[in-house]
């Protein structure tokens, strides 16, 4: 009786000790299950030894969009005017998905009017005889922030092995535009700078070195600088093709501050207020054109000359508009661009 009584206790605490361990299991997986529901994810940093500089070089191309454009559009250029340029870069990468790059370029714009139709009677006529054209060799410094659509929070053998991006920044550059001298002046005796690249700026093409009169169209024009700002913003797509080594292509526009690029903005001046025949070859060009087509007028000018232009080209009244200062220029930089990562290795198992 005392031996059965005996293992009727044991069973019993037994059962209970099974009954407890099940509550207890039952509360911990609970438990875990609210932490597992709840759990966000740990945060990863992108700490300073995941950030990395490189060095890069560029292969770009340069387009004119302006007064001097085949139409009257934003979207308007002459791509037979696509001109080199070289440029180098420095980058550091400061998140998953920041990279700031500074960078040199050094490069040509082009443009002419005889890039537009001479039979457009809408602009096309009025660009032809207006037959003004520049070249400008850019010097540009840039400091532009990139922001990556795929991320890469690990370190740089990590990275994403392609991923589009935006960019946007500052820049400042130098310019200074050119023509082609012609043969001729406006008076017909020869230039003898006919045929030679000659810089605008100091010609004051538009009267900016003139005594101009109050009642003059352009009174009140000062010189442009030849330093300026720009606004570069732009897409582009970047590839990993070697552990240290990307390649990227890149569609930008430079939004600029001065629509003298090409040396052209405002109305024509009189002739006899610029102080050079090279100045006024330049000033007006529609003296080297010919045909049945163009009406000529005789207009005294202030130095006491009398010059032939086309009718309503080159010389002092409100609507002979040399150009639309309304509208700033802009170029585009399309850029093809191999960088190196420096300072890392790749260093890789090795087998036995």
């Amino acid at each position: 009786m005392k031996k059965g009584l005996l293992w009727i206790v044991l069973a019993t605490l037994l059962l209970g000790s099974f009954d407890s361990l099940a509550q207890m299991n039952r509360g911990a997986i609970q438990k875990n299950n609210k932490r597992i529901m709840s759990y966000k994810g740990r945060k990863s940093n992108f700490t300073k030894e995941k950030r990395y500089l490189s060095v890069g070089g560029s292969l770009n191309a340069l387009n004119y969009y302006g007064d001097l454009a085949p139409r009257p559009s934003v979207f308007s250029t002459d791509i037979s005017f696509t001109r080199p340029a070289l440029a180098v870069s420095i980058s550091q990468r400061l998140g998953p998905r920041y990279t700031v790059t500074a960078g040199l370029m050094y490069g040509t714009l082009r443009g002419s009017d005889q890039s537009a139709d001479a039979d457009d009677m809408s602009s096309g006529v009025y660009r032809y005889r207006r037959n003004l054209s520049f070249r400008n060799r850019i010097k540009e410094l840039s400091v532009i922030a990139s922001f990556d659509v795929f991320e890469n929070i690990a370190t740089y053998l990590s990275r994403a092995p392609w991923t589009p991006y935006v960019f946007a920044g500052v820049a400042v550059f130098h310019h200074n535009p050119q023509a082609l001298a012609p043969e001729t002046g406006v008076d017909g005796q020869p230039l003898p700078q006919g045929g030679q690249w000659v810089n605008l700026h100091k010609l004051g093409t538009e009267g900016q070195y003139a005594d101009l009169l109050p009642t003059d169209v352009n009174y009140g024009i000062e010189p442009y600088k030849l330093v300026q700002f720009a606004i570069p913003m732009g897409i582009g797509v970047r590839f990993k093709i070697h552990e240290v080594v990307d390649f990227s292509g890149e569609i930008g526009f430079r939004y600029l501050f001065t629509d003298y690029i090409d040396d052209v903005s405002r109305n024509y001046v009189d002739l006899g207020v610029l102080d050079s025949e090279l100045a006024r070859a330049l000033s007006y060009r529609g003296h080297e054109l010919s045909g049945p087509d163009l009406e000529k007028v005789m207009i005294p000018a202030r130095n006491g000359v009398v010059y032939e232009h086309i009718n309503g080209y080159g010389y002092e009244y409100p609507t002979n508009m040399r150009g639309q200062d309304n509208n700033k220029d802009v170029y585009m930089v399309t850029t093809l661009r191999v960088s190196y990562i420096v300072g890392k290795t790749m260093h890789k198992a090795k087998f036995r």
